[in-house]
């Protein structure tokens, strides 16, 4: 099993709050230490037997327009700001006490759930975390959207985002990219937050769905811009693709040592990457697979 670093967990508990922007429904996550090899596992404590569903691509439930998973009746919807927070911290066990399915949307990024857990502080353990090393280049998806990964070229990964929803599009084509540590992560990547048009907000309005949010909780775009609200980054909307997309990745359970590109891709397409890579160390049979 190829190592480089000692596994991650946080100090001591610390708790979000808040509903969850699909179903309305007020929910409190409480990140807690685990011990070495636990991996990031959410628990249900509002279900009967506490089910505990492990944060893995194996348990990945496809879903439009959001990351879930799902372990035979228990599961968690829209978990991908919680990963992200996790995965660009660095932080490997954790167990993520939860009494709703969906996780609170916040401000619509990973900073609420970073700010927590940096409260909780972070303790290196014994134990060495896996990581599979990128040695040949993987490519998913097609022409009109894919992810490539290549082998690192330097010692800190490094992940790019193309965005582009075409020439009509009140979202300008943007291009973000940057090397990934906890401490860039926390300033460049966290604060970004959802985005989606002002037609597909109130598609979902009519659909019933989101009644709770509004546009102040996220950034919802019309012709002029942002509606009730003002972008933190000029990139913001590529800086959460790539936010989202870290979140899935840490899906695979052990750190991906390579340089990440993606072209307009989503939820759906991230999986498959994550798929296709340990597909692959597990067919070679090599000893830097994920366990």
């Amino acid at each position: 099993m190829d190592t480089s670093r000692r596994q991650r967990t946080i100090g001591q508990s610390a708790t979000v709050a808040g509903f969850g922007y699909w179903s309305g429904r007020d929910v409190s996550v409480e990140f807690r230490p685990a011990e070495p090899g636990t991996g990031i596992v959410f628990v249900r404590r509002d279900l009967p037997n506490r089910p505990r569903i492990p944060a893995h691509i194996a348990y990945r439930l496809e879903q439009p327009r959001r990351t879930s998973l799902r372990l035979g009746e228990a599961g968690v919807d829209m978990i991908e700001h919680v990963m992200a927070a996790l995965g660009g911290l660095k932080i490997d066990n954790c167990e993520i006490w939860v009494d709703e399915a969906e996780m609170p949307g916040c401000d619509g990024s990973a900073l609420p759930f970073v700010e927590a857990l940096d409260r909780a502080g972070v303790v290196e353990q014994g134990a060495w975390q896996p990581r599979l090393v990128i040695d040949e280049v993987v490519r998913v998806g097609d022409a009109a959207s894919w992810i490539e990964v290549r082998p690192a070229g330097g010692a800190v990964p490094r992940y790019q985002y193309h965005l582009d929803y075409g020439p009509e599009s009140p979202i300008a084509r943007q291009t973000y990219q940057t090397e990934l540590t906890p401490e860039i992560f926390r300033r460049e990547l966290a604060p970004s937050r959802t985005f989606m048009l002002k037609a597909e907000a109130e598609w979902l309005l009519g659909q019933g769905i989101g009644h709770r949010t509004r546009a102040q909780d996220l950034l919802v775009y019309d012709r002029e811009g942002p509606i009730e609200n003002r972008e933190r980054f000029p990139d913001e909307c590529a800086r959460h693709k790539l936010l989202d997309m870290l979140g899935d990745l840490t899906l695979a359970g052990c750190d991906l040592v390579g340089d990440f590109t993606a072209f307009r891709s989503g939820h759906r397409l991230n999986a498959e990457a994550v798929r296709t890579l340990l597909g692959a160390s597990l067919g070679a049979r090599q000893s830097r697979r994920c366990a």
